[in-house]
């Protein structure tokens, strides 16, 4: 469901004296530690599987889930090609909870997005929201996707990072891979009913029952670094699977890139993207997310969202705590898509539609003449691509001479006037 939004034209007093700051280009160094030859890696991480002979013949599934990540065709088709070699009859399910629209259709698309393809891969991809209750816990029901409980085992994959609403041993990663994702709409929607501050008491023990009562086969967790490099690809097997992803999550934290700096007026973002985050942009770098826990996170006062990214097919989940869109970026939203995935939270307040105005520019502006008590010609401005590219960012020229002796910080280029085209856009 698109919405034509219209034109806006909102009389806002002192806009005409808002002046938009020049901006300076540094670089944010972090830790550039990563893989150099994803597939040898994975191949000799694949030899730690327990008793790869009994693999002859079986019908093992792999889940494959709506999170970018780099390489993550190779490596797919890497563990896909592996069981052959095995014996083994290999095939993938989209693993999402609710993501693509909840329909089989809506997550092969998304899998399609990231050349996770029949063709691609060399196995068939079998898409449905059907589940079964494999066992329950406290009276909570528990799910798995039909085709995967089916089959003679499981690859449990999974991208491990930090989750954007709650904190834990186990966070985004295996476990809740386990809790949510392969357990389809149903069973997100249902995990979700208990609300994410109790996510660190039940994600444990629900991966430690699906462990006893399915055909798990084994795990594989992938970290990125800071640059969106791929820095540790793990394979477990039943007796360390927890052991690994709360071990690869610790390692995640330390890789993740944030600002160097805590104290933002206003942050532009090009592009938000459940490939990007669950939430679109990483509250883990931004501070904004729809349970409002992560408030110590960043300093900061306005947030404009310029667009979403092409592989998040339409899904504006995220842009509900942007304090600014343009309209264009509205147009560009399926809403039935995004709230189909935001109420599987039971988060009402993270479905709103934000202001808008017609143009970059004026939102840049709107931020600006919107903080409180500022001096326009101190304003600290930044303007980033997505929350997973932070290593070169554009800032305002009052808050790189107030950050460029940080450790970590490096001047690039500039100070050049912000880029806006006739029409008032960016790009």
């Amino acid at each position: 469901m698109f919405i034509n939004f219209p034109e806006v034209h909102t009389p806002i007093q002192g806009m005409e004296n808002v002046p938009i700051p020049n901006m300076v280009t540094i670089r944010q160094s972090y830790d550039s530690t990563k893989i150099e030859d994803i597939k040898s890696h994975m191949l000799a991480e694949m030899e730690k599987v327990q008793n790869k002979e009994s693999y002859k013949g079986k019908r093992i599934c792999i889940t494959a889930g709506s999170r970018g990540i780099p390489h993550l065709d190779l490596m797919i088709r890497t563990i896909c090609d592996t069981l052959k070699t095995w014996g083994a009859e290999p095939f993938i399910i989209p693993a999402m909870g609710s993501h693509g629209g909840a329909t089989a259709e809506g997550q092969v698309e998304m899998l399609e997005g990231y050349n996770i393809t029949e063709e691609s891969m060399g196995v068939p991809i079998l898409s449905s929201m059907e589940v079964v209750q494999y066992d329950e816990l406290n009276g909570i029901p528990l799910y798995c996707d039909k085709y995967a409980y089916e089959s003679d085992g499981i690859v449990i994959f999974n991208k491990v990072k930090p989750h954007t609403d709650f904190r834990g041993p186990h966070e985004s990663g295996l476990a809740k891979m386990i809790a949510i994702g392969i357990a389809k709409h149903k069973g997100a929607s249902m995990f979700h009913s208990f609300g994410f501050h109790r996510f660190t008491e039940l994600i444990p023990p629900v991966a430690e029952k699906f462990l006893e009562k399915c055909p798990f086969a084994f795990g594989v967790g992938v970290v990125q670094n800071a640059y969106d490099d791929i820095c540790n690809i793990d394979v477990c097997n039943k007796d360390d699977f927890m052991e690994t992803d709360a071990r690869l999550l610790e390692i995640a934290k330390e890789k993740m890139a944030k600002f160097k700096f805590d104290d933002i007026d206003v942050l532009v973002i090009d592009e938000i993207g459940k490939n990007i985050s669950g939430n679109g942009h990483d509250p883990n770098v931004t501070g904004r997310n729809i349970t409002h826990t992560f408030p110590d996170t960043l300093n900061l006062r306005k947030l404009f969202i310029r667009g979403i990214t092409p592989e998040a097919h339409h899904n504006g989940c995220g842009l509900g705590s942007a304090d600014v869109t343009t309209r264009r970026c509205l147009n560009d939203v399926d809403w039935e898509v995004t709230w189909t995935n935001v109420l599987t939270t039971g988060l009402m307040d993270a479905c709103p539609i934000p202001l808008y105005v017609n143009t970059d520019k004026e939102a840049v502006m709107m931020c600006i003449r919107c903080c409180h008590n500022l001096d326009y010609s101190k304003a600290r401005v930044v303007h980033i691509k997505n929350t997973l590219c932070l290593d070169e960012i554009q800032v305002s020229e009052p808050l790189y001479e107030a950050i460029k002796d940080i450790d970590g910080i490096s001047y690039v280029s500039g100070p050049v006037p912000m880029h806006f085209n006739e029409d008032g856009m960016m790009d």
